[in-house]
């Protein structure tokens, strides 16, 4: 079962890869393939058990992905450190949106989850 999730994994970004290079350059190959991923997962309604089976297993080695960035903060610490405030003004203003974005979205959320009789 988990072999059968990790191909539909490896499949939806083999997909999203190969829209990367026909359509969208300007999107990375594996992003394309996770919002593809999550459209299936809307439309069908539910994570079939060799998908959480193999997002799980996958999620165990998530915090080895972090070795490499911090290994390049501290590498380029001089340059980032030189260019601090607009960094630190970009990471302000992308919480900023993206606060707002999941505000307005888990608003719609709960309004297409409420009761029946709770709906205006």
């Amino acid at each position: 079962m988990l072999l059968r999730g990790l191909t539909w994994l490896v499949l939806f970004q083999l997909l999203g890869t190969a829209l990367n290079h026909l359509f969208v350059p300007v999107l990375p190959g594996p992003i394309i393939g996770l919002l593809l991923l999550l459209v299936f997962l809307m439309v069908r309604g539910r994570v079939s058990e060799p998908l959480s089976q193999a997002a799980s297993g996958l999620l165990r080695y998530l915090p080895l992905l972090l070795v490499p960035p911090a290994v390049g903060v501290m590498v380029y610490a001089a340059d980032i450190a030189a260019d601090f405030w607009a960094i630190a003004g970009a990471l302000v203003l992308s919480l900023l949106i993206s606060m707002a974005f999941v505000g307005v979205l888990m608003q719609r959320l709960l309004k297409g989850h409420a009761h029946p009789e709770e709906r205006p």
